[in-house]
């Protein structure tokens, strides 16, 4: 399975345990989805489901960023295809001043030194956060890691 092929959210499952019988896909004994009844996403189709035990999905990831964060290695993405994500790859983490922020309605654009595109974050950055941390995946900007209070020392990260 290729990242493209990934729908986010993703929901995290703590076993590799999973299997595919009758358009139910289950998980340890629990229905973790079921394509037999209508919906578009997991969400939709566990709501419509007549199953009563169903797996609980306690952990949600958004996106790409958000993931390679995670130590876990099994999810299930919205779609309700079950994968196995292991993190095989170097990055970079390079720090960089944080130039502007723009706030927009439901986002906030960060515009990072040194960078000739902004990045997309959910809420606006703190004000003492003056640096961003940026993962470079073959050496170039990929998605922002983390903000923080000060310049950190250039590292890496497995993604």
């Amino acid at each position: 399975m290729k990242l493209s092929d990934i729908r986010f959210p993703v929901y995290v499952v703590h076993t590799d345990e999973v299997a595919t019988r009758d358009g139910l896909l289950w998980c340890n004994g629990q229905v973790l989805d079921d394509k037999n009844v209508s919906g578009e996403t997991i969400g939709e189709r566990r709501l419509h489901s007549p199953h009563k035990n169903l797996y609980d999905l306690k952990y949600k990831i958004d996106d790409f960023a958000s993931m390679t964060k995670h130590r876990g290695r099994f999810y299930v993405d919205s779609n309700g295809k079950f994968f196995i994500y292991e993190k095989s790859k170097s990055a970079q983490l390079k720090y960089h001043l944080i130039g502007k922020v723009e706030r927009k309605d439901f986002i906030s654009l960060i515009w990072i030194s040194g960078i000739p595109f902004p990045f997309e974050l959910s809420r606006p950055p703190h004000t003492l956060e003056r640096y961003a941390g940026v993962l470079y995946i073959d050496n170039k900007p990929s998605f922002l890691y983390e903000l923080s209070e000060e310049k950190k020392k250039d590292t890496w990260r497995k993604v």
